[in-house]
């Protein structure tokens, strides 16, 4: 059985990445729509089996000068809400959070920073995407904002060393995380230290080239700790697919 997930990407440096490459592997095809260019954000999954909202460098509010995040917290709404299975990533959790009634703001411990340990809650421990990632397992974290407040009904999965919210569930298929488990050196080396301005100090003291040197390092580890995540959650939306009755069906 052949799966097929939207993605909704929001700029060029942001595609799915290694997961992309690992669902491809387990035989998932993607739809991706470059929200960014112009591309129209569907109003529902229609045809697709689950809905991937990836990260981006805008706010989770800043629909006035991005005008595709309307639309798309629109989408991940009518997604969540159908029970449909629906994973946001950085920027896409922040999404989900913000359209079911949660807040997203600027973290107040500031910029989260390169290589982060996943502190899995007891919630966490037991979840069937979440659960398995060993506690502690490094991912990439690259951000200002937070969830400051879940959404009602909204179960906390993980934190951050700094005690926000690093991964989120909503209902029963839905889930959110702060970090990037997609993401590649290279692609971190796009976000950092690639860009013109990476030579110029930063207010915030990050030192990206430094920051950028530790990903590379940890790229092995980090592809072991986070292609099974990918490949499970390919497994819970065919779970999903597999136990709907068949058209016209009793």
């Amino acid at each position: 059985m052949t799966l097929r997930f939207l993605v909704i990407q929001h700029e060029d440096e942001c595609p799915p990445e290694w997961f992309g490459q690992w669902w491809e592997e387990v035989g998932v095809e993607l739809d991706v729509v470059l929200a960014h260019t112009g591309a129209a954000v569907p109003r529902d999954l229609g045809e697709h089996d689950a809905l991937v909202v990836l990260g981006g460098e805008m706010g989770a509010n800043d629909d006035a000068t991005h005008r595709w995040l309307t639309p798309t917290k629109r989408l991940i709404r009518t997604v969540i809400e159908d029970d449909q299975p629906f994973l946001g990533i950085c920027l896409g959790h922040q999404l989900a959070a913000a359209a079911l009634g949660g807040l997203v703001e600027v973290n107040a411990c500031g910029h989260a920073t390169g290589l982060t340990p996943v502190s899995l809650t007891a919630d966490g421990l037991a979840d069937p995407l979440l659960g398995p990632v060993p506690q502690g397992s490094e991912a990439i974290q690259w951000n200002n904002d937070v969830v400051t407040r879940l959404p009602e009904g909204a179960t906390r999965l993980a934190t951050a060393p700094d005690g926000t919210v690093q991964a989120a569930r909503w209902g029963a298929r839905a889930w959110g995380v702060q970090f990037h488990p997609e993401t590649s050196a290279a692609q971190f080396r796009s976000w950092t230290v690639d860009k013109s301005s990476a030579a110029i100090p930063r207010e915030d003291g990050v030192d990206v080239f430094a920051t950028s040197a530790a990903v590379d390092a940890a790229q092995e580890r980090l592809r072991t700790n986070w292609r099974p995540l990918a490949v499970r959650f390919a497994g819970l939306a065919a779970t999903r697919l597999e136990a709907e009755p068949a058209a016209g069906g009793s």
